[in-house]
């Protein structure tokens, strides 16, 4: 038995690190040393100020969470870390997995995906969010030549767009109030415009802005029988949306999409481990690295988490990084 260390969060808005035990590995287990983490700033950001409803205490709870909403709980799942101990074939192999921050962590070996050649282990740490994507569009089924908007440059609507950058034919635009975010359309190699100036007639639209204006800019932006696929967790806060005006008579559509169960369209034919392959896989463009905007060191978690949740740091996923000791 070994010590690693753990951030928690103790109480709302309130961070810190504490030891953690950690076992030798068994039969079929890894020991991971921890090389970087990731925060996924919507989702850890609402869990940080005990935001998450009553009602979906359960559905969402991360795969190795310990601990219950609103705290004290360890939350995360974008890990990625080095194989000290296990199976022959994944020693020494660079592995991510969804695991909170930790510097150290024992899981069962079927629980880690190798990054594969050409996926740095820094941009590997978005592999959670472009899962979230690719499961995003396996619900929204674009068509070549499509007309689509991404409504919500953070860290999940540009994984989508940056995926989306690559669709034979389709006109793709990030939509975002915040004119900054016209930079990393650009690395994306996407159109940008500002909410007021979006390109309408849109044959799909994918709302990832977490804000009752996004979704009702959304619904303006589609073409007669058009879709909004919803990809933004609201937690505990009321949406207003117009669902009279034009809803009907242009016969739109809004449907969720969650990544916690595969695409029905895919359901049948592909699993976790294949849509998280998947996403791995397509980190190998270098245009991700647009997505990798703030940096910290994992001991500065606790002083830079209420910054992150207070948004005094404007940045999509924030990397935290770990040293040769795993702190």
């Amino acid at each position: 038995m070994s010590t690693a260390r753990a951030f928690w969060l103790a109480a709302p808005g309130v961070g810190e690190l504490r030891n953690e035990a950690v076992p030798e590995p068994g039969p079929g287990e890894v020991l991971v040393r921890t090389l970087y983490s990731g925060v996924s700033r919507g989702t850890e950001t609402l869990v940080f100020r005990g935001g998450v409803p009553d009602s979906q205490h359960a559905a969402m709870r991360a795969p190795y969470q310990l601990g219950d909403f609103p705290a004290p709980v360890k939350y995360g799942y974008l890990n990625v870390g080095v194989v000290e101990q296990g199976p022959a074939e994944l020693t020494g192999r660079t592995v991510f997995c969804l695991y909170p921050h930790q510097t150290r962590y024992v899981v069962p070996a079927d629980a880690v995906t190798v990054v594969p050649a050409g996926v740095p282990a820094a941009r590997a740490v978005l592999a959670g969010t472009v899962e979230t994507a690719v499961n995003a569009l396996w619900d929204a089924a674009p068509l070549v030549g499509d007309r689509i908007a991404v409504i919500g440059g953070g860290m999940v609507g540009c994984a989508v767009a940056a995926v989306l950058a690559r669709f034979p034919g389709a006109r793709v635009e990030l939509v975002d109030a915040n004119p900054a975010r016209a930079e990393i359309a650009d690395a994306l190699g996407v159109g940008f415009a500002l909410p007021a100036e979006a390109a309408g007639d849109c044959d799909l639209v994918v709302h990832a802005s977490a804000t009752s204006a996004g979704l009702t800019r959304a619904l303006e932006l589609l073409a007669f029988e058009g879709t909004v696929v919803e990809l933004s967790w609201f937690g505990d806060r009321p949406v207003s949306v117009p669902l009279g005006e034009q809803f009907h008579s242009r016969r739109l559509t809004v449907r969720s999409s969650q990544v916690g169960a595969v695409a029905p369209a895919r359901r049948a034919r592909r699993s976790y481990a294949d849509r998280l392959a998947l996403a791995l896989g397509l980190l190998r463009e270098p245009a991700f690295d647009a997505l990798l905007t703030g940096r910290c060191r994992f001991t500065e978690l606790p002083e830079v988490m209420p910054r992150l949740a207070r948004g005094d740091i404007d940045t999509l996923c924030h990397l935290v990084t770990y040293d040769d000791s795993g702190e």
